[in-house]
């Protein structure tokens, strides 16, 4: 099975914000709440069943 991607302007989005967030932002794990953040709309409703084993 083949595994879905986000479309481009999605990805390109994703990385203009990171890239946005790392020279903005000095501690690293602000950095990665904040990248995780900027993932969670998007990945939410591509795999809910790994959110719900909790």
């Amino acid at each position: 099975m083949k595994k879905k991607r986000l479309s481009k302007s999605i990805r390109k989005f994703i990385r203009q914000q990171k890239a946005r967030i790392r020279r903005g932002v000095l501690d690293l794990k602000k950095q990665e709440e904040l990248i995780q953040e900027l993932y969670r709309p998007y990945l939410k409703f591509r795999n809910p069943v790994s959110e719900n084993k909790s």
